[in-house]
């Protein structure tokens, strides 16, 4: 292939008067960190790449799995089993040359939130995880970086501009100032389930956000969370205002510490093999309980106790038995066994490693 040349690449963009050569060479100059590249984050790397981002970073240290081809539509059958992260960057290297793309499998802690947030200049929140997106907005809030929201349950998607500084030196409201409590029982999209339309829909909307920080133009999503529903075609804009004080989500950001199973060290006490489950499969001691609906599992399951009803105090048990808890990836099992763990310490709870997807591995 001959020379590419950016007047060429981009040029169906920079044709857009509000754009121009001076937009395209913000987007040149801009860094943007895109956390997740599941459903919503893949995308929206892609898209930004495209769109001609000069630097970009991916952080994911999930792997891909058939369950997430559905709506991860930057991944092939031949990814399966490897990195997210970085699949992504390499899909991108090959279609973005005046991109420069790097990733990361080390999942955001309270630990290493500011230091990765500090170089770049937009953050985009493209997690599944309820604990990671309010560690990211009060880690923005914190160190004064703007963080486009995205967010899915079933037909319903979420997007706005949080903590972006306004023309008074004032900051637009964040998370917190539309939901100041983490509801830790909304279901994730593992639970829940998820249409594709609205997963892409909604990249492409925080996408478009970005965009609009970078360049300058058009009125972004700040003060208001805008709610769209797939089904019916219907959105509406929820308004917002900013009340949460720096100093508030300062002292709540030294008490919390975000802990997510899903990017947690699980202990390896509390686990059972694929291998070693499969040698005990119709063992009367053992006692399987699945953490997700309509699982497909080639054994028979005594109980399924959807995480989000699951209830360690309610669970009568039977100490003589060994409890084998079994979900997709092997992350609601791991929260099931804990919440076990914690209510009956000396009973015998188990996760299946890596869930049912990996069994079949």
């Amino acid at each position: 292939m001959s020379q590419i040349s950016k007047s060429d690449l981009f040029k169906r963009q920079t044709t857009l008067s509000e754009i121009g050569k001076v937009g395209q060479q913000k987007l040149q100059e801009a860094k943007i960190l895109v956390v997740g590249c599941g459903g919503l984050g893949s995308p929206i790397a892609v898209y930004l790449a495209s769109s001609g981002i000069g630097k970009l970073h991916l952080i994911d240290f999930d792997r891909v799995d058939i369950t997430n081809l559905h709506r991860q539509v930057f991944y092939s059958l031949q990814d399966v089993g490897f990195s997210k992260s970085e699949r992504l960057a390499n899909f991108i290297t090959q279609r973005a040359p005046f991109t420069e793309v790097s990733f990361s499998e080390e999942a955001v802690t309270k630990k290493n939130a500011i230091e990765l947030i500090s170089e770049f200049d937009v953050i985009v929140d493209g997690t599944d995880s309820l604990p990671t997106k309010y560690l990211l907005n009060d880690a923005c809030v914190i160190h004064e970086k703007p963080l486009v929201y995205g967010s899915l349950y079933k037909f319903d998607g979420y997007v706005s501009t949080f903590n972006l500084k306004q023309k008074d030196g004032s900051f637009s409201a964040n998370l917190r100032d539309a939901f100041p409590e983490m509801n830790t029982t909304t279901a994730n999209c593992e639970e829940a389930g998820t249409l594709n339309a609205i997963v892409g829909m909604i990249a492409t909307a925080q996408v478009n956000e970005v965009l609009k920080i970078i360049t300058g133009i058009g009125k972004p999503l700040t003060n208001e969370l805008l709610i769209y529903n797939v089904l019916q075609n219907t959105q509406l804009k929820m308004k917002l205002s900013s009340n949460m004080l720096k100093e508030e989500i300062v002292s709540l950001f030294n008490t919390q510490n975000y802990f997510d199973a899903a990017c947690g060290t699980q202990n390896p006490d509390w686990q059972i093999s694929p291998k070693e489950l499969k040698n005990k499969i119709g063992d009367p001691t053992l006692e399987l309980i699945a953490v997700l609906p309509n699982l497909q599992i080639p054994f028979k399951v005594h109980k399924t106790i959807p995480i989000q009803e699951f209830d360690a105090h309610t669970l009568e048990v039977d100490k003589e038995k060994t409890y084998v808890m079994i979900c997709q990836r092997g992350l609601n099992s791991y929260k099931a066994t804990a919440q076990l763990k914690e209510k009956y310490p000396s009973l015998k709870v188990l996760s299946l490693t890596g869930g049912i997807s990996n069994y079949y591995g």
